[in-house]
């Protein structure tokens, strides 16, 4: 695909299939993903869904999960986003039943290609994971409206990355927002339900697009109501 061209893939269900964008001369731009059902991708064929050295790509109303019945390494990662991806966003997704949900940015030598990262995600449901929900190395995170349920882990900024995180709601979490190797958050009106806040602050909220949060209150039932591979006509 040569950069430049829009790309709509909807209303596909899918069983152990992985979707992957390799690293080329030509980067991906402008690519959009809505409606997808994805689970049970073994850990031989890569992530559920990849998505490496890509531009202004749009992850909207997905279903990606596995199970936890099988050790942590049976399946790699629900989302990963990785080398460089710049202007990515997740929306409306359903992230579940999973060990190692969402990592963004996969290795801590990989700095001077992934200080270019930048991710958003908002209204999405993340329930049942382990960890990664999600992890960022390197570059900016937007992480707004969110639902997190049931998760041993929380939000991970690690190795200089710099997450601004808003009105999101935690419930049955054993961490809300943490950071290690220098990764910092600018956090504000989230309900942690309990879960701890431990991540280094940064005044950073540069995120380069306009946007309306939804009230916190207002978070969880909108993200049911919302939230998987759903359309409506």
């Amino acid at each position: 695909m040569r950069p430049g061209r829009l790309l709509e893939l909807a209303l596909v269900f899918a069983l152990r299939l992985a979707v992957r964008y390799p690293s080329t001369p030509d980067r991906l731009q402008r690519l959009v993903w809505t409606c997808w059902e994805l689970c049970h991708v073994l850990a031989g064929a890569g992530d559920a869904l990849g998505i490496q050295a890509a531009n202004r790509i749009w992850v909207d109303s997905v279903d990606l999960s596995s199970d936890r019945d099988h050790d942590k390494d049976y399946y790699d990662g629900l989302l990963d986003v990785t080398h460089g991806c710049y202007a990515v966003s997740v929306t409306n997704s359903y992230l579940h039943d999973h060990w190692k949900a969402s990592l963004v940015g996969h290795s801590d030598s990989n700095e001077s290609e992934d200080l270019a990262i930048q991710v958003t995600y908002a209204f999405n449901k993340w329930y049942n994971l382990n960890s990664r929900t999600p992890s960022f190395r390197f570059g900016h995170g937007h992480i707004y409206n969110n639902y997190f349920l049931s998760n041993n882990d929380g939000i991970n900024t690690r190795v200089g990355a710099e997450l601004l995180v808003q009105n999101n709601v935690f419930e049955s979490c054993d961490k809300g927002l943490y950071s290690t190797d220098a990764g910092y958050a600018n956090a504000s009106g989230n309900d942690f339900g309990g879960a701890s806040d431990t991540a280094s602050t940064t005044t950073w909220s540069s995120v380069g697009y306009s946007y309306t949060l939804t009230a916190t209150a207002s978070v969880k039932a909108y993200v049911n109501a919302n939230a998987g591979a759903k359309l409506s006509f």
